[in-house]
């Protein structure tokens, strides 16, 4: 059989493009209707762009935070000033306390992060898990482009659940979303992205954590590659024993 006849149509692409695209809005106007108000923290992935062109496009009332930890890709600047351009939502950047981050750098050093697995997660609490809870702080939403079939860490992600770690609900419109899924709704409506994609980086976080990726590796292997798999989260998305940061499912009640 030819192999034209095995890939999907383009009238398929762009329907199955629609029909993901609707069931992340229904999803993202319920939650931020009902549990508001809402923040959306983004790293300027992939994911978070098609995020954020949803909340916009769909005019949301929603705080775009984004966590400068001072490493970032010189991209991911970039990135943040055309997203500013292009769709004229102010992006809050927020940054490590100067006070504890200076203290751990006189410890431990500029790169103490390589050492252990101990010290990169001190490192991820200074630069990103304190100030996200700054930003999570009053919230009732947290909305995110977390997707499972990002790592097998994050396999049980709900779209929608209780997060028992910060107290807020938290929201994740792509959570069921494939890779292809992403390409195809950035092509589909022209999201600007990070020039680093296109050299093999997937997923992008701090300069020095991360690299590209070979063919076949999961999408996450250029992060912290210096680690086992299970220790590869940053604190972001996970609770205080070490499981994804999540619960039960919220049900919407009838009205």
């Amino acid at each position: 059989m030819p192999a034209s006849l095995l890939e999907p149509s383009a009238d398929a692409l762009a329907d199955a493009v629609h029909e993901r695209t609707a069931a992340a809005v229904a999803l993202l106007r319920a939650a931020v209707a009902a549990h508001a108000p809402a923040v959306f923290t983004t790293s300027l992935g992939l994911e978070d762009m098609v995020v954020l062109d949803l909340i916009v496009r769909e005019g949301l009332d929603v705080e775009i935070v984004t966590l400068d930890t001072g490493r970032l890709p010189e991209a991911t600047h970039v990135l943040i000033d055309a997203a500013r351009e292009r769709y004229g939502r102010p992006i809050r950047a927020l940054h490590p306390d100067a006070a504890a981050l200076e203290a751990f750098v006189l410890a431990e050093g500029t790169n103490a992060f390589y050492r252990s697995v101990e010290l990169r997660r001190a490192c991820c609490t200074i630069r990103k898990v304190e100030p996200l809870r700054r930003a999570l702080a009053g919230r009732g939403l947290w909305i995110t482009g977390l997707r499972r079939a990002q790592a097998v860490t994050r396999g049980a992600l709900e779209p929608l659940a209780h997060d028992t770690d910060h107290g807020l609900m938290k929201a994740s419109p792509l959570a069921d979303w494939s890779s292809r899924d992403v390409a195809d709704y950035v092509a589909a409506h022209d999201v600007p992205v990070s020039t680093l994609h296109a050299q093999g980086y997937p997923s992008i976080g701090c300069a020095p954590c991360t690299r590209a990726i070979a063919p076949g590796e999961d999408e996450r292997a250029g992060r912290w590659w210096w680690e086992s798999l299970p220790t590869k989260e940053c604190g972001l998305h996970v609770a205080p024993d070490g499981r994804i940061a999540r619960a039960r499912a919220f049900v919407q009640q009838p009205a």
